[in-house]
């Protein structure tokens, strides 16, 4: 099958979302299919093709959101290339200036479309709008998430239960939803995969300690992550125990503002921040931590979770309906939903190292169920199913054109 993908954001650029799209990638790469990429040039103003790698970069003018940038929704120089690619289904993983491209481009040329709904954008719209406007923000959010995935989507795929329920319950979404968790690859997070040589210069690189307890984050840097939580939170433990360390690993607008709060807390050696990370790099730190924490209640999945998980590092979450889909409680991973709850987890599992050992053993049996292998064979049955859809939507108006032309002809 020749499959094309559109991405706002592809690799080198480092995200949940593009960690999924390469992981699809190369499950369906590994299948036998043809995988086009289509995504923004984050590096300079210019059309990029690379024929080996199957990877076409559009040129964007800055958002100076993060380092995403807005390109042409119907780049004609683009077209000609992706014509000639033949493509059999289009999977578009954005409804922004690329999404409305894959739309375009997809009615144009009759090609069945799949969508991903990536992100709980009504979570966010309270730190855009700061309360203004809110209630005809979430109306117009509605009118356009509707129009994109029920007008113009064959197949339709979420993540979670809770996207679903928004779908479903709240915007009475009539075609088929599909609920497929994103899949990692698990492996390039296993034990052995991991250079001891090269995990030994990481620690003494941040200045980790081998009696060091390490909880661990990784996520954009927004006030949307409620990172400020974690830090706050840090204050109490480290006065319990000294020697716990949280390390933040990622970037965004908000870095300073909580490397500043970290400071004014006392807690400058107690909290490390890593900066922008490589995707190759990223399996070290986890294998870093002994906890992995996230406050987050913004999140479709948290891809972050399954790759922690997969370390055999355990996950301490906000009780949040995209998380508790992932994570068994008491099993695998704890929930908090105070300040409270999360400062009793942390030493819960410090005090307890047998029983955090025990943890850590089932939250790697759980990631097993989120392998590259298993979410590529469930997509590609979306892809089928939309192929087939397609066509017969095609059969069904060829018949209705005929009868249309014997109706003239005898009126």
């Amino acid at each position: 099958m020749r499959i094309g993908i559109f991405s706002e954001t592809y690799t080198p650029y480092i995200s949940g979302l593009v960690t999924s799209i390469a992981m699809l990638k190369g499950a369906l790469e590994k299948q036998g299919h043809e995988v086009y990429v289509v995504t923004a040039n984050l590096e300079s103003f210019k059309y990029e093709y690379d024929e080996k790698e199957k990877i076409l970069k559009i040129p964007g003018i800055p958002t100076g959101i993060y380092d995403s940038r807005l390109s042409s929704i119907y780049p004609v120089r683009a077209v000609n290339i992706i014509k000639g690619w033949h493509l059999e289904v289009i999977h578009s993983q954005t409804e922004f200036a690329i999404g409305t491209f894959a739309r375009l481009f997809a009615k144009q040329f009759n090609i069945p479309l799949v969508h991903t709904y990536h992100t709980m954008y009504e979570d966010y719209i309270y730190y855009i709008t700061k309360g203004y406007f809110e209630k005809s923000s979430k109306k117009l959010l509605e009118y356009f998430t509707k129009f994109y995935c029920d007008t113009t989507a064959t197949e339709l795929i979420v993540p979670t239960n809770k996207t679903y329920k928004l779908f479903k319950e709240k915007y009475n979404f009539e075609k088929n939803i599909n609920i497929i968790p994103t899949g990692i690859e698990i492996e390039r997070f296993y034990d052995d995969k991991i250079n001891s040589n090269e995990l030994k210069d990481l620690k003494n690189n941040l200045n980790i300690n081998k009696n060091d307890f390490i909880l661990l984050f990784v996520g954009r840097l927004a006030e949307e992550k409620n990172v400020e939580f974690l830090i706050k939170a840090h204050k109490t433990i480290k006065e319990k125990h000294n020697n716990i360390k949280l390390v933040i690993v990622g970037d965004g607008p908000d870095k300073e503002k909580y490397e500043s709060y970290a400071e004014k807390l006392g807690l400058k050696d107690s909290v490390i921040f890593t900066g922008k990370t490589s995707w190759e790099d990223m399996p070290y730190y986890y294998h870093l931590a002994n906890i992995f924490v996230t406050a987050s209640k913004t999140e479709t999945q948290g891809l972050t979770i399954i790759e922690a998980m997969a370390s055999n590092v355990v996950p301490v979450c906000m009780r949040d309906e995209a998380f508790i889909s992932m994570v068994t409680e008491e099993l695998d991973g704890l929930f908090f939903e105070t300040q409270d709850e999360y400062i009793k987890d942390i030493l819960r599992l410090y005090d307890n190292p047998k029983e955090l050992e025990r943890f850590d053993k089932q939250a790697r049996i759980q990631a097993e169920t989120y392998s590259s292998k298993y979410y590529g064979e469930r997509v590609l049955e979306v892809y089928n199913r939309a192929i087939k859809e397609k066509q017969s939507e095609n059969r069904f108006g060829l018949i209705s054109k005929i009868v249309r032309s014997i109706k003239e002809r005898f009126q």
